[in-house]
């Protein structure tokens, strides 16, 4: 979409979207390149909505983020963002487009208008915080099917960003953005842009240095932390008693787990000891209510309770340099060259959980010296003498992300036109290498044998010191064995009891950190020709437009681990090494028949065509095609459709990473709380051996094996969009477009969750699904899932419909007698459906999205700017409905399971005030969140599909632009 014909945007951060206003101003505007096809016309005669984000409007977002300033918009998810992908170490400082919330995978991202390497292993997921915000000149996003015209991943949609280019002269850019109530979400930027002109104008080159820093954020940092959980509600007699299953309560916590330790994790209540920081012993106190086995709630606190939410990330801490140069040079009238480079190291530091042992190793009560001696005489009087422990080592610190990724990227190519016969062809070739570069460490680990041999302390009976069981041979007994697998010989005793109690050497002697390196790759060599049939023939409306291409792409994916973990020494799953790689061939052709204009009836027939072939190296042939009508009935309407096919093909991870093990959190559905979720569990529970009134301990993670499928296929999806354009004479600079869209794929693929392959084991109908149980294991006997097995298949489907308005108005205030000029905007998203069918071949087991947490069915943005001379005052707010937090599914939940059932409806308000000081200096301030709207303390908004919410409220920002 032309920057000369886009529209101001209405909001901070608000989207803004190009229309022409009447006939007049159509026929002004030059035929352009956009997003939705690779023949040039004027933006109107698309048949496909595409929607734009100008740079005013991301430096008025208050953040350096693009992918977080992306979902913002109502057509776009915040899964994939940097708060989105706060629980993923391989995805830590990513952040990433989720169109439709189909997932990031199927959204197509470009950067002037080709592909970009990815940012995580394995994938196709761009990393768009690897996109300089200063050197954006607009964001272009079409919602809808366009593997046709850019190839696989392109389901949803396609983002393309589009660069500044043949800049001249100096711009220094600052940016500054802070929590104004104490939260600490302090970001900044700064940026510095050179470009001048060469050979009399024939050339150009620009270079570009930024630095971007990002704060971390942690969830304990936010005011409304508190600890929410939900517990079971004691009056509650059964489903349909019309009495609240389970309701959500603050200072939700664990006594049978802590960083001090406790002793007797699955005992009853008043027999959990804990200990103090010193490592005196304390009797855990009693919880009100139950949320599961391991979390109750305790209204009075509890100071040595396990709290989730004391390690939960909101914002990783993130800094990022970024060195970029482009050159353009007119070969001559016909030929020009251009280039593209850019080198992004970007430094990331994520939070999670410390390592933690919960039952799974045992205090020797008799003999370690370590132990209370009141605390030992009293298990030693009732019997005791060997006691299950549990702790999160947090004294040896989080399980940090240190991550540092590094991102090169090099585009060269020509472009140009030259003459066959009278015909004009107009032509790109082009070279795209980008490499990215990521050492990812998870800080802290334990070795479990390590551990097991330095808790087994015992008192040297020669030298009195307090040793290891492993370094003092006539206390080992027969049959010992040293269970330390690293370094048996150098063993240290540790002491658990308490906080910090444990000496250096101990603590360095049961940890280690794990180490994984990854190189990603792309190479893509491609072209494209633009003509049309002047010369030969032309229909009523016009000549018929072509366009024709090819392109040629490799990508390649590597990850390795250090040797401990490969070797299975740490918590972390002994993850193999993977390499995947592929190529892929494609062409394509694009037609555009302008059948009918000015004519009654028909001021403007158009048909749209478009077919692409990809052949790929590890999933076969994968064709897409789409079809287009745009139809101007009369001057001030137009209506448009588009229908078509789209692919996406496995990616790397998808295909061939190999069968790793790893853990896994699972509710177990045949638990007395869950057994009536679904008509057939409790027979199908009861076939496979479970007792009646079984509780399960799934609170803790499970062993999980999982990896690549290289017999995947393709996923294929079916689009259409209809849509209305109505741009009234009788009012100035008013628009209206609406569009419904409708998305469908099937034969998707899907990783198999852990407890998708628990859950389809006793929710098959005439009996247990064997398939599914086979791959359970459960322990013979708690009956607990001891371990799943899951993987990719071309298995599930996904639907999403909805319908997307925008209305746009602009004026000047002469016809009130007053100054300025003034433009309101409003972008307006109704989902209709979005549904999850993991098997498609299993329609009844359908889960629905829409109306739930992150996926709300109405959401719009709304804006209005007030221009004069060279001030610009903005307002914007953001609309996002009532969400259920409750499974919307058929066979879901109803109210009476969890109250509070929904999250209400959020808005928030945004105002901002641009200045220029001189032509050459501009200053920009404004207030996000203005009236401090938080969502439910219970809502954490710090990852997932909660993502959705601003969880650090208000926040003011300011931004310098000077040029020279």
């Amino acid at each position: 979409m032309s920057v000369k014909t886009a529209l101001l945007a209405g909001a901070v951060a608000g989207s803004s979207f190009a229309m022409a206003n009447s006939e007049e101003q159509m026929a002004e505007v030059e035929k352009i390149q956009v997003t939705g096809s690779r023949i040039a016309r004027a933006e109107l005669s698309q048949p496909t909505p595409v929607v734009t984000l100008t740079a005013s409007d991301i430096a008025k977002s208050g953040s350096p983020d693009l992918g977080s300033i992306l979902a913002e918009l109502p057509s776009i998810g915040a899964t994939s963002t940097l708060v989105g992908n706060n629980d993923r170490n391989d995805s830590a400082g990513v952040s990433s487009a989720d169109l439709r919330r189909l997932g990031a995978s199927r959204t197509l991202v470009l950067v002037n208008g080709k592909r970009h390497v990815a940012g995580s292993p394995g994938s196709s997921q761009v990393d768009l915080s690897t996109i300089p915000s200063a050197l954006i000149e607009r964001v272009e996003i079409i919602t809808g099917g366009a593997s046709a015209i850019y190839g696989s991943d392109a389901v949803s949609g396609v983002v393309n960003v589009i660069l500044k280019r043949d800049f001249e002269g100096l711009e220094f850019n600052a940016q500054y953005g802070n929590s104004t109530e104490g939260v600490g979400s302090e970001n900044y930027s700064f940026s510095l842009l050179g470009g001048a002109d060469m050979a009399d104008g024939r050339g150009n080159i620009t270079f570009f240095l930024g630095k971007d820093r990002i704060r971390e954020v942690m969830a304990t940092d936010l005011r409304q932390t508190s600890n929410w959980g939900t517990v079971n509600n004691p009056e509650n007699t059964g489903e349909d008693d019309g009495i609240v299953d389970r309701f959500t309560v603050p200072n939700v916590m664990s006594e049978r787990i802590g960083e001090n330790g406790v002793i007797n994790p699955f005992g009853a209540a008043d027999t959990i000891w804990t200990f103090d920081n010193a490592g005196q012993p304390i009797l855990m106190p009693n919880r009100q209510y139950t949320g599961s086995f391991a979390f109750g709630n305790f209204p009075d606190g509890c100071q040595y309770c396990f709290k989730p939410q004391d390690y939960e990330n909101v914002y990783p801490e993130l800094d990022k340099t970024t060195v970029g140069s482009t050159f353009n040079f007119e070969l001559n009238d016909q030929v020009s060259f251009y280039s593209d480079f850019k080198f992004v190291r970007t430094e990331v530091q994520q939070q999670f959980q410390p390592s933690f042992r919960f039952g799974n190793v045992s205090i020797n009560v008799e003999d370690n010296p370590f132990l209370d001696a009141g605390l030992r005489d009293s298990l030693l009087a009732d019997g005791t003498t060997d006691i299950a422990f549990a702790k999160f080592f947090g004294e040896l610190g989080n399980r940090s992300a240190d991550n540092k990724r590094e991102l090169f990227r090099v585009v060269g190519g020509f472009e140009g036109a030259f003459v066959l016969s009278d015909t004009d062809f107009n032509f790109d070739a082009y070279y795209v290498y980008g490499q990215s570069d990521n050492r990812r460490q998870t800080l802290n680990d334990l070795i479990p044998t390590n551990l097991v041999a330095a808790l087994d302390a015992v008192v040297d009976p020669d030298s009195g010191n307090i040793v290891c069981r492993s370094q003092v041979p006539s206390l080992q007994g027969d049959g010992y064995s040293d269970p330390a697998k690293v370094n048996g010989s150098d063993c240290v005793a540790y002491n658990p009891f308490g906080y910090n109690q444990a000496s250096a050497e101990a603590r360095d002697w049961v940890s280690a950190d794990v180490t994984r390196t990854d190189k990603i790759t792309q190479q893509i060599v491609g072209g494209s020709i633009t003509f049309d049939t002047a010369e030969f023939f032309e229909l009523q409306g016009g000549p018929i437009g072509f366009a024709t291409g090819f392109e040629y792409r490799e990508e390649t994916s590597q990850s390795i681990t250090d040797e401990f973990t490969k070797a299975g020494f740490l918590t972390n799953a002994a993850t193999p090494d993977s390499y995947g790689e592929y190529d892929v061939t494609e062409s394509f052709v694009e037609i555009t028949l302008p059948i009918l204009t000015d004519v009654a009836f028909a001021k403007e027939l158009s048909l749209d065509a478009a077919f692409r072939t990809a052949d790929y190296s590890h999933a076969g042939k994968a064709d897409a095609w789409k079809i287009g009508l745009l139809w101007a009935p009369i001057d001030d309407l137009r209506l448009r459709g588009t229908y078509g096919q789209a692919v996406r093909a496995p990616n790397i991870s998808e295909a061939f990473s190999p069968v790793s093990p790893g853990f896994a959190n699972i509710s177990d559905p045949c638990d007395a709380d869950r057994i009536n979720n679904d008509p057939d569990r409790t027979a199908n529970c009861k076939a496979i051996g479970m007792p009646d009134g079984f509780e399960a301990n799934d609170n803790v993670s499970v062993d999980a094996l999982s990896g690549g499928n290289p017999e995947l296929e393709s996923e294929t999806s079916t689009s259409l969009t209809v849509g209305a354009v109505w741009t009234p004479t009788f009012i100035d600079n008013f628009s209206i477009t609406i569009d419904y869209y409708d998305i469908e794929i099937e034969d998707a693929i899907s990783f198999i969750a852990s407890q998708s392959v628990v859950d389809n084991c006793v929710d098959a109908t005439g009996g247990p699904d064997t398939s599914f149980c086979s791959q359970v294991d459960r322990n013979p006997e708690t009956f607990d899932v001891e371990l799943v097995r899951s993987g990719y298949l071309n298995a599930a489907a996904l639907t999403t419909r909805g319908v997307e308005a925008q209305f746009d108005y602009r004026t000047d205030l002469d016809a009130l007698d007053l100054p300025g000029k003034v433009n309101f905007n409003l972008l307006v998203n109704h989902l209709l459906e979005l549904e999850d069918f993991e098997f498609q071949n299993r329609p009844d087991e359908v889960n629905v999205e829409n109306g739930e947490v992150g996926d709300p069915s109405w959401q719009f943005r709304f804006g209005a700017n007030y221009k004069l001379d060279d001030l610009t005052v903005s307002w914007s707010t953001r609309f996002i409905d009532r969400s259920a937090r409750i499974e919307l599914s058929p066979n879901g939940d109803i109210e009476e399971d969890l109250s509070p059932a929904y999250v209400g409806s959020i808005l928030t308000h945004d105002i901002s005030a641009s200045y220029y000081i001189t032509d050459k200096t501009m200053v920009d301030l404004g207030i996000r969140n203005l009236t401090d709207k938080l969502p439910p303390a219970y809502i954490a908004a710090s990852g997932g599909n909660e993502a959705i919410y601003d969880a650090v409220g208000r926040r003011m920002f300011a931004n310098l632009k000077v040029t020279f």
